[in-house]
């Protein structure tokens, strides 16, 4: 257990980031799945863009998933 006052601000806020990173992903993960299902790329790049724009992924990936995502949504059609 962290004893310092800094060590025990440090705990508290990684205690929050990672409870947000953890709903991030989450998040992502399931609207991919649905857009791949139901079609809705607007959705899902929203959601992308939104997590590249808070640092949560990096802006490469971001483009990468809404490519893949695309490609694959055309491709079934």
């Amino acid at each position: 257990m962290p004893i310092t006052k800094s060590a025990i601000k440090a705990l508290k806020q990684s205690e929050v980031k990672r409870a947000r990173n953890v709903n991030t992903k989450r998040t992502i993960k399931s609207v991919i799945k649905k857009a791949a299902e139901i079609s809705d790329l607007p959705k899902a790049q929203s959601v992308i863009d939104k997590a590249a724009k808070t640092g949560y992924i990096h802006k490469n990936k971001a483009a990468r998933l809404k490519s893949r995502l695309s490609k694959r949504l055309t491709a079934a059609k």
